[in-house]
């Protein structure tokens, strides 16, 4: 099934995102961890790409498998980093016989210590392109996009950055999911910015948990950055132990999940980690057994 029209179909969508494991065991990890996820009934799962597209091929054979082990949708995140033309095409025409109709269009980010990467000639340069290309070779496919309400890093001026992703959305894009942010005041003021540009899609709100204080840390450094709001920081400050800090962590998801469904949030996307534990935890908190109590 298409995302767009899930999202059409639905008064507020649940999705999970994975990324490739590194190692076999791990594989096998993953695969635990969707069983145990695909109780909540998530509207569809994603598959990340790594940095320069560095799990292109663990990225295909997990969305492949997850279409034909379980029922659940499936997306496949699609990078412009280090790819070409025949490249692109020839994973979406893999895509396509496989019988994936989704995909999350990105830039993506660059192979570590190149962060100068420019696109080849035969490249694209920025993930409007991508979407250009894909809807001009492979229109029956739905195309999600990226959108960022802490603000891009690599784009400032705000209001240029409106500019761009409602270049994505012209383009073809029938959705918008956010990178993670933790102040849910971010979120809705994105979405006002995005309708006074006359950006009228879809827009889900990208959810991760704090889990643990080197996590933290590690969402800081993203490229997109992170801002933590002084609640929070105090929060996970008064925390004495790995555990307090993942119930500290927990806590705070779970009500900003809570007030975006009081908001009317169009979706919630978890970033997992590939664990399960913490949206089940969420679910839990929140009195739900399954994404259909949620919605």
């Amino acid at each position: 099934m298409l995302i767009k029209d899930i999202i059409s179909s639905s008064k507020t969508t649940f999705s999970f995102e994975f990324f490739p494991p590194k190692n076999p065991a791990a594989w096998e990890k993953l695969f635990l961890t969707i069983a145990d996820l695909r109780t909540l009934k998530p509207s569809w799962v994603s598959v990340t790409y790594g940095a320069g597209g560095s799990t292109r091929e663990n990225t295909h054979n997990i969305v492949v498998r997850i279409k034909k082990e379980t029922a659940l949708t499936v997306v496949s995140h699609l990078t412009c980093v280090e790819s070409c033309r025949n490249d692109i095409m020839m994973i979406l025409e893999r895509y396509n016989d496989s019988g994936i109709r989704n995909i999350l269009a990105l830039r993506g980010d660059p192979p570590a210590g190149h962060m100068d990467w420019k696109a080849s000639k035969d490249g694209f340069p920025h993930a409007v392109d991508l979407v250009n290309f894909i809807k001009k070779h492979f229109p029956h496919m739905s195309i999600g996009v990226a959108g960022f309400p802490e603000g891009h890093p690599a784009t400032p001026n705000r209001l240029v950055e409106i500019e761009y992703l409602k270049a994505k959305v012209d383009a073809g894009a029938d959705y918008i999911i956010t990178q993670l942010f933790f102040d849910n005041r971010d979120f809705y003021d994105f979405r006002e910015r995005c309708e006074i540009a006359g950006i009228h899609v879809p827009i889900i709100a990208g959810i991760m948990p704090i889990i643990t204080r080197s996590g933290m840390v590690r969402m800081a450094e993203l490229a997109a950055g992170a801002r933590f709001p002084a609640p929070l920081l105090r929060a996970v400050q008064r925390a004495n132990t790995d555990e307090q800090v993942e119930k500290v962590g927990i806590h705070w998801a779970t009500e900003q999940v809570r007030d975006l469904l009081d908001n009317n949030a169009r979706g919630i996307h978890f970033y997992t980690l590939n664990n399960a534990k913490a949206t089940l935890k969420i679910y839990e908190a929140l009195g739900a057994a399954d994404s259909s109590q949620l919605a």
